[in-house]
């Protein structure tokens, strides 16, 4: 999911020096919940201790 969410960050920013920024904007959207979704995933393994899958 991390990974998932670097490359959309990376299209963000990519989008956005090109002067696209209303995809720039969609890409950060969905590469910041994306983010969100892995931290929630952290947080529960962390608190029930199991390990993430690989």
């Amino acid at each position: 999911m991390l990974n998932w969410a670097l490359t959309f960050f990376i299209l963000a920013l990519v989008a956005g020096v090109l002067g696209f920024g209303g995809l720039a904007g969609t890409f950060a959207g969905i590469a910041k919940i994306c983010f969100f979704v892995f931290l929630a995933f952290v947080i529960v393994a962390f608190v029930t201790g199991r390990r993430l899958p690989q």
